[in-house]
Parts: C-alpha cells; structure tokens; sequence
C-alpha cells in the first residue's frame, strides 16, 4: 500500500478529536439500533433478515473501531490562492478550493456535536463535485474560518 498524499510545503490543521466522541456515538447508536433489529428478527423467526442485520451489525462495530483514525486523517490547510482538505483512509481524497470560486461558507451544528461544543463548516462552489465539509471544528474556530473564508472570497470573485 503506497503512503498518504501528501503535498509539498502544506503544514494540515487538524479537527477537533473530540470528533471522535461525535462519531462514536452515531455509529454506536446505528450499531445499537442493527443489533436490536437483528435479534427481535431471530426470535420472531426471520432467519435471513436477523443474518443481514447482524452483519450489519458487525460492519457498524467496525466503523466504530475505525473511528479515531478516520477522524486523524482529516486535514485542512489555507494557502495563498485556495483551502485544500484532506480526508480517507482506505479512499484517499484531497480537494483545492480557490477562493475566487466559494459561492457559500455555511455552518452546520448537529445534536451531539452541539453537546461538546462543535461544528460541520461546509463550503459551496459552483461544481458540485468540489463541495467540502470539514466537520469537527470547534465552534469559535468554525466561526472565525468562516469569516475568514468570506473575506477571501469575496476579495478574489473570479469572472463577476
């Protein structure tokens, strides 16, 4: 397996690991949820259907015990011209946003993620396959990126 992608002279910010705390739960409560299914699905004497939700299951236990390195591999960094993300760790991705080409810097807070103090920032372009969401923030650095990310933005509109 080859190393991580990695660009020269990019020094990646890290999210929050209390991201890890987030992620846990909602895999822990769909594995929770597969596992009650799978039962009550083996005792009502459904042999497939309890097989599949166990397998299900065991797939959730597993997304569970990936969760910190998932969470480790999130990156982000802003440079002169564009903010790169990184995230994956099986499926490796890197994405360059220009700043000229952000049409929306939006927050999102979840439930859970509200309780430790978190936040999902998400930032819109006009492709949609360039869209990046660097969750994990904590909330007064989702808040100063923002603004900073507008500032940018609209200091280097492209084609307006």
């Amino acid at each position: 397996m080859s190393a991580r992608i990695e660009l020269p002279d990019v020094e990646w910010r890290k999210v929050s690991p209390k991201l890890i705390i987030v992620d846990i739960i909602g895999s822990a409560v769909s594995a929770l949820l597969a596992l009650a299914a799978s039962l009550a699905a083996f005792f009502f004497g459904l042999g497939i259907p309890a097989l599949v939700l166990a397998v299900f299951f065991v797939m959730s236990v597993v997304t569970v015990l990936l969760v910190p390195r998932r969470v480790r591999a999130y990156g982000y960094q802003l440079r002169e011209d564009d903010l790169v993300f990184r995230r994956g760790l099986l499926f490796q991705r890197v994405v360059s946003v220009p700043y000229g080409r952000m049409q929306l810097v939006d927050i999102n807070r979840g439930p859970i993620a509200r309780l430790v103090g978190l936040s999902d920032l998400k930032l819109v372009t006009a492709a949609a396959s360039t869209g990046v969401a660097i969750p994990g923030l904590l909330e007064d650095d989702a808040n100063q990126l923002r603004d900073r990310l507008v500032d940018l933005a609209e200091s280097r509109r492209v084609g307006l």
